[in-house]
C-alpha cells in the first residue's frame, strides 16, 4: 500500500467524485480509476459505492479514511523533519493544545522563540487532552498541552507557570448569578453543561457525595458551543475561566467553583520520541523559560 495511492483515496473520498480529484491530483481519470480498483483489489474490500455523479465511502471506505489520514500526515511529518534536520533557523513543530487561557504563555515562547529561528513553521491542532495525547502517542504531533497530570512513564513535561481554575458560566438573570462563588449544593438537580472527560475526571470528584445528584444536560468538547446554550437557558456551564466571554452586555456571567478546582496544565512529549534539531531547540527553550 503506496502512501500516494493513499492520497488519490483520501482526495476521491473528500470530493466524492473522481473527475473533480483527478484535477486536483493533476492525473488522468483512468489513472486514478486504476489506482483506487487496485488498492480495493489489495484490501479485499469495496471502499466506494459509484453512483452517476458522485461517490460515496463504504463502511470499509470509512475507516479506511480514518487510517489513511493519519498515515499520509506521518509520512509528511516524515519528509518534514529529514528536510529540517540542517535546517539550523527553523523546521516545523506540531502542537495538540486544550483550550485554556494558559495557552498565552505557549504562544509568548513560540514568539520568542521564533525571532531566534525565523524560519520556524508551527502547526497547532486544538482539542481535549485525550483527542491530543492519541496524537501525540501516534508521532503526530511533537507536543501536547494538556490538563492531566503526565504519565511520566511515557512523557516528560514542563507545568505551566500559572494554574486555571473551574467555575460556572450562567445567564446574568438566573438566581445563581448575585452569588459569589458556586458550591455542589447550587448545583445538585440542575442541567450542566462540560466535557465528558470533566464531568468524570474533575467534576465527580469534587462533587464526591452530591455527584449522584449531578445531571449532566449535554457534553461539549467546545466551551463557546456550550456557552451558547447556556446563555438560551437550558443549562450551566461548567468550564475553565477566561474561556467564555463574560463581560458586561454579554449576557453571561462566571462564577468560580467553592471549593476551588485548581487544574494544572503541563506541556508534554513523548519520553522515547527521536525529536528533530529545531524541537530539541524548543525543549531546551520551553524549559528554561516555564522554570524560571
Amino acid at each position: 500500500m503506496e502512501i500516494r495511492t493513499l492520497r488519490y483515496f483520501l482526495a476521491v473520498a473528500r470530493e466524492e467524485n473522481m473527475s473533480r480529484a483527478a484535477d486536483l491530483l493533476h492525473v488522468t481519470q483512468p489513472t486514478l480509476s486504476k489506482a483506487l480498483r487496485s488498492l480495493e483489489e489489495e484490501l479485499g474490500k469495496k471502499l466506494f459505492t459509484r453512483h452517476s455523479f458522485s461517490i460515496e465511502l463504504t463502511e470499509e471506505g470509512v475507516l479506511l479514511r480514518n487510517r489513511a489520514e493519519d498515515l499520509v500526515s506521518m509520512a509528511d511529518k516524515i519528509e518534514q523533519e529529514f528536510v529540517s534536520l540542517d535546517d539550523v533557523t527553523g523546521g516545523d513543530l506540531y502542537f495538540g493544545l486544550a483550550e485554556s487561557w494558559l495557552i498565552r504563555y505557549l504562544a509568548r515562547e513560540i514568539r520568542d522563540f521564533k525571532q531566534l529561528y525565523p524560519d520556524l513553521r508551527y502547526h497547532i491542532t486544538s482539542g481535549d487532552t485525550e483527542q491530543v495525547t492519541e496524537k501525540l502517542d501516534k508521532g503526530l504531533l511533537d507536543f501536547a498541552a494538556i490538563f492531566e497530570t503526565p504519565d511520566e512513564r511515557k512523557y516528560r513535561y514542563v507545568p505551566f507557570p500559572e494554574a486555571d481554575h473551574f467555575g460556572a458560566v450562567l445567564p446574568a438573570a438566573s438566581p445563581l448569578a448575585g452569588k459569589d462563588r458556586i458550591t455542589a449544593e447550587d448545583l445538585a438537580g440542575l442541567p450542566l453543561f462540560t466535557s465528558q472527560q470533566s464531568w468524570e475526571n474533575d467534576i465527580r470528584p469534587w462533587a464526591k457525595d452530591l455527584f449522584p445528584f449531578f445531571h449532566l444536560e449535554g457534553s461539549f468538547r467546545l466551551a463557546y458551543n456550550g456557552s451558547m446554550f447556556a446563555r438560551e437557558g437550558l443549562g450551566i456551564l461548567l468550564t475553565l475561566n477566561n474561556l467564555i466571554d463574560t463581560s458586561e452586555g454579554s449576557g453571561l456571567v462566571f462564577r468560580p467553583l467553592y471549593p476551588d478546582l485548581e487544574m494544572r496544565m503541563y506541556l508534554i512529549w513523548n519520553r522515547y520520541q527521536s525529536f528533530t534539531p529545531i524541537a530539541e531547540r524548543f525543549i531546551r527553550h520551553i524549559q528554561a523559560a516555564f522554570s524560571a
